[in-house]
């Protein structure tokens, strides 16, 4: 792929399968369309990108292995498809990919697990894993649980979630559609085509219409609202035609799409997460040398925190105070407070000892703090 190629610039990417696409009005699978984007994706990570995968199709697939009506189920049958479904869709995934000696994982997701900062952790953890180890996730929504009222319902966000979650540089929704255009186009034939939205615009909420598709939950709306979840995290978003026989190769090579340019980078997006959404659960004190250390863009490390004030876990907000007891950063602990307060003022070869091999060596790691003095940079 050369630069000027849509893909070129990314190296993380999450790519959303719509169930239209995977399954057949016949709730079947369409297993050439998917033999062909499981090659377009091995090309991908062929190149050294990491890929991830948002797919729908387990209720439209156990429908068909149940025998269920194509049209409408109660939520009990919904949850019954899902769950034939699932073991469907996991087995057509991994034989399309292990063809290419590509290995896959499963992971269900449910949204507290993408809302709630322990689960949020350790689902991140997984699928960071996964990529280090060369397989390549399969994560969809966990609709043999789920009810109404604690679920997503629909793919189009869950994958946003997922995408700022890993801080994926790209999210692609493949669709039925090759774009956003002006209004809808199966209603309006005049419809044009929008090849670049910078900014998610009340106007350009506006163009978009309900869910087409036989089998979509969503449509153009849940699109754009996973757009403004995506843009504002610093990942950018292309909705893209998936109907072709290798969509991602067609996309790769130039074909009609959408990208929705995120407002801010990924590391300017979650410090001012830091800093503005996130309650502060606890507070450390810090000596002199660490202040110089943070001052430089250092993590901070343990040896010179002096005290430990609340009980926080891994990954809480924490505030960080200077010897005069003034805050002066704030960040995302690497460890929980008991564990913390077992290696206040230690270095990293006692902290291994005390916590084991695979600890945390720093409290904050640099990524995750943020200095209060560069506030109002963040905002600018």
């Amino acid at each position: 792929m050369s630069a000027n190629q849509p893909l070129a610039p990314y190296h993380r990417i999450t790519i959303k399968i719509g169930s239209a696409l995977l399954v057949d009005r016949a709730g079947k699978l369409r297993a050439a369309w998917l033999a062909g984007l499981a090659t377009d994706i091995a090309a991908l990570k062929a190149e050294g990108r990491d890929i991830v995968v948002v797919s729908s199709g387990a209720i439209a697939l156990g429908r068909g292995l149940l025998g269920l009506s194509a049209t409408t189920l109660t939520l009990e049958q919904s949850q019954a498809a899902a769950s034939a479904g699932q073991i469907a869709l996991s087995q057509a995934w991994a034989e399309a990919l292990g063809q290419h000696g590509i290995v896959t994982g499963q992971i269900l997701i449910t949204p507290n697990i993408t809302e709630e900062r322990r689960y949020y952790l350790n689902a991140r953890t997984t699928i960071q894993t996964l990529l280090g180890l060369g397989a390549i996730p399969i994560i969809n929504e966990n609709d043999s649980v789920a009810t109404a009222e604690i679920r997503y319902g629909d793919n189009d966000r869950l994958s946003a979630r997922v995408a700022t979650m890993i801080e994926a540089d790209l999210l692609v929704l493949l669709s039925d559609i090759d774009g956003l255009y002006t209004a809808p186009p199966a209603r309006d034939p005049s419809a044009s085509h929008i090849p670049l939205v910078e900014t998610i615009t009340p106007a350009i909420e506006a163009m978009a219409g309900g869910a087409a598709s036989h089998l979509s939950r969503g449509g153009m709306t849940t699109k754009v609202e996973a757009g403004k979840i995506a843009t504002q995290a610093g990942t950018a978003m292309i909705i893209a035609k998936g109907t072709e026989p290798h969509p991602l190769r067609s996309l790769a090579e130039g074909g009609l799409h959408t990208l929705f340019q995120p407002v801010a980078s990924r590391a300017q997006s979650r410090k001012r997460w830091i800093m503005g959404t996130l309650q502060v659960s606890g507070s450390v004190q810090i000596d002199a040398g660490a202040v110089r250390a943070l001052n430089q863009g250092r993590s901070l490390l343990p040896v010179g925190v002096t005290r430990i004030n609340g009980d926080f876990e891994r990954g809480d907000t924490i505030a960080i105070a200077g010897p005069d007891g003034r805050e002066i950063a704030r960040g995302l602990s690497g460890l929980d407070s008991a564990d913390a307060r077992q290696v206040i003022g230690k270095h990293r070869d006692t902290i291994i000892a005390l916590l084991g091999a695979g600890s945390r060596s720093e409290l904050v790691h640099r990524d995750n703090l943020v200095l209060i003095g560069a506030k109002e940079e963040l905002h600018s």
